[in-house]
């Protein structure tokens, strides 16, 4: 068995190993959310925190750790005789990112159940991870229903199966944590919450630490036995304070006081629900008991609004995750009750705000990049001009709510809110053999084909006899997510200020789209003499947002290298992941300037598309009293349909839908 790297050895990210150890201490916390760039020690340190956590004990030979002193009734392995329990070191369950819904929860062996009328049920990661530690690493690109099964467990303690009227129930209470990178992808704000806590980590621009960092993980590699030797007396203590601090818990009073400071800041900064009270009540208490107190100070509820409240606070993927410390510091004030501080209620950079290191809220995801990306302006606010021919970057207008665009026909990519898909949730359409594992029975079709061979097959009791070929798969009707590729027009003819604005404006919606129905997304640009690939296809919305702030304009058009780049990256697209289909959006004024017969050669180039049959809108940015209609034809030939920027508007017509979807087919 591989050591696990010490967990006191750890450099740095305070607010990370604090935020695993008030889960150790309390797991009714909900859970920690790590997010961060890659490279900063988050499974690290989640890996490492399995060996702090004390011994339990267990039934022997139960597979669902039922605790010997107060066994689960509906334990599958159940009812359990009394008797003496044996102890193992808590377990720390890994779920991989592929997993399906039958390892997580477990599988019921529906041939047996029909046949034998027996409840055959083998446990998932949910009952391997009972009384330890669920890790999902890069919890942001597991699928949608896995993470709202894993969250729904870890709320209500309990596991349930269900197939075709069959059904097993068995306690899951685990302490889960979750990591994922920001720049790939975003949790949705519903799952967000579901998380008690959260934290962001980076890695340190001090040398010094820098250093350490590295001088201790090559004496680990070297010697991973004889690392851990050298911190096991720092490892004891840690696990000595959790078991303290676990037996103090239940002593610890949150007072009227420290309750009405909470409530007072949850509503301060507008989270949605009461789940953010609770988990800050929960915090703070596992704080007190963390430092050893039986009473909940201002410091212990600031300290847990910090951990529980950022990431409540994002109302969209573009919204970055934090919080003003200094209103959660008035807000603490205000109601603190005691009348003290009043002579000095800003407590400064180095007061009880300061000196963290935590980016503040107008920081953004991008930190230093972001700001630089903001085009520099006069008092007017015009844009200055960058250079020759170029046009620096105009800000976005306000997103607003857009029309479904979606790829005609039935797909079968990973699932997502667009297009519709075979898939294994949704509703279902019909039956087939099985191929491999069965997942979702059908029990009429299973019983339909079973029925007839039962007085052949011998049957005498009231359960069918069935056979392999017998069994019938489900199928089932749901919706994917696609591969949304923009494709931007960013010459000259586009330039005009108000109209750029717009433009990004629409494309800054539609990325919106794309993040609810889990798309990915890429960004292809086109002006001067050629064109680019802004952001390769990827899951984050974010990056791609700023990639479009970003965007400066000018130069001739080069649409004709705008359709070609993005036909190359559909066709790299298609190799890495060819169940995924893509909606091409090209957002543009229909003009084709520079070089020999630019019209003619867009128009080939569209062409390709139409001929593969990819899905294809083209967002008609032209404006001015005299409209060519060149968008329009461009449509055409990429076998599309043209919308302008307000038919985009999902209360400005009826049946984009179907206009999308009928003539993508007419061109099929």
């Amino acid at each position: 068995m591989t050591t696990p790297f010490p967990f006191t050895a750890v450099v740095g990210q305070d607010d990370l190993r604090l935020a695993l150890l008030l889960n150790a201490v309390s797991p009714a916390v909900g859970g920690v959310l790590v997010r961060g760039e890659k490279g900063t020690a988050k499974s690290t340190a989640v890996r490492a925190l399995s060996a702090l956590l004390p011994e339990v004990t267990v039934v022997p030979g139960c597979r669902f750790s039922c605790d010997p002193a107060a066994p689960d009734p509906s334990c599958p392995d159940g009812p359990h005789e009394p008797g003496p329990g044996a102890g193992r070191p808590a377990r720390m369950v890994e779920l991989p990112v592929g997993a399906s819904e039958d390892r997580l929860v477990g599988a019921l062996d529906i041939e047996r159940a029909l046949a034998e009328g027996v409840k055959a049920f083998e446990p998932g990661l949910l009952a391997d991870a009972h009384r330890g530690i669920l890790y999902v690493d890069e919890v942001n690109l597991l699928h949608d229903h896995l993470v709202d099964l894993l969250l729904d467990a870890a709320a209500m303690g309990a596991s349930y199966v269900e197939r075709e009227g069959v059904s097993v129930r068995h306690a899951a209470r685990f302490l889960l944590v979750g990591t994922m990178n920001p720049e790939e992808g975003e949790l949705r704000p519903q799952l967000l919450d579901r998380f008690g806590l959260t934290v962001e980590v980076a890695a340190s621009r001090e040398p010094d630490q820098r250093v350490e960092v590295v001088r201790r993980r090559l004496a680990y590699d070297d010697d991973p036995a004889g690392f851990a030797a050298r911190w096991a007396e720092e490892e004891a203590a840690v696990r000595q304070r959790i078991v303290a601090a676990r037996e103090l818990l239940p002593q610890v009073r949150l007072g009227d006081g420290a309750l009405r400071q909470i409530a007072a800041t949850c509503a301060a900064f507008e989270v949605d629900g009461m789940r953010a009270d609770i988990v800050m009540a929960r915090t703070a208490t596992a704080l007190a008991a963390w430092a050893g107190r039986t009473d909940v100070l201002a410091e212990d509820v600031r300290q847990a609004a910090l951990l529980a409240l950022p990431h409540r606070r994002r109302r969209n993927p573009f919204d970055a995750p934090g919080l003003d410390e200094d209103k959660l510091d008035e807000t603490l004030e205000q109601f603190s009750g005691e009348g003290e501080g009043d002579d000095d209620p800003d407590p400064g950079p180095d007061g009880p705000g300061g000196g963290g290191g935590r980016p503040t809220p107008d920081s953004g995801p991008q930190g230093d990049g972001d700001t630089a990306a903001r085009p520099e302006s006069g008092e007017g606010g015009e844009p200055q001009a960058s250079g020759a021919g170029e046009q620096s970057a105009v800000r976005a207008a306000e997103p607003f709510r857009t029309r479904v665009l979606s790829v005609p026909g039935i797909g079968e990519g990973a699932a997502g809110r667009r297009s519709r898909a075979r898939t294994e949730h949704g509703r279902t359409t019909g039956a087939r053999r099985p191929q491999g594992a069965l997942t979702k029975l059908h029990l009429a079709a299973t019983v339909q084909a079973a029925a007839p061979h039962q007085r052949a097959r011998g049957r005498s009791g009231p359960g069918l006899v069935l056979r392999r070929d017998d069994l019938r798969q489900a199928t089932r009707e749901g919706r994917e997510g696609n591969l949304v590729l923009f494709v931007v027009d960013a010459s000259g003819s586009m330039a005009a200020r108000q109209r750029m604005s717009a433009v990004k404006g629409a494309v800054l919606s539609l990325l919106l789209d794309a993040y609810q129905r889990r798309d990915k997304v890429g960004l292809v640009t086109f002006r001067g003499a050629a064109a680019e690939v802004a952001l390769p296809p990827t899951s984050s919305v974010d990056a791609a947002a700023a990639r479009l702030e970003s965007l400066p304009t000018g130069g001739r058009t080069p649409l004709a290298a705008g359709l070609l780049r993005a036909h190359e990256v559909l066709r790299v697209e298609r190799l890495r992941d060819p169940a995924r289909r893509a909606l091409v959006v090209v957002v543009t004024d229909g003009r084709a300037t520079g070089g020999p017969e630019p019209v003619a050669l867009a128009g080939r180039a569209a062409r390709l598309f139409a001929a593969e049959g990819t899905a294809c809108v083209v967002v008609d940015c032209e404006s001015g009293p005299v409209r060519l209609g060149l968008a329009g034809q461009l449509a055409g030939e990429l076998g599309g349909t043209a919308v302008t920027l307000d038919e985009l508007r999902a209360d400005a017509i009826a049946g984009l839908v179907r206009d999308v979807q009928g003539t993508s087919r007419r061109a099929a």
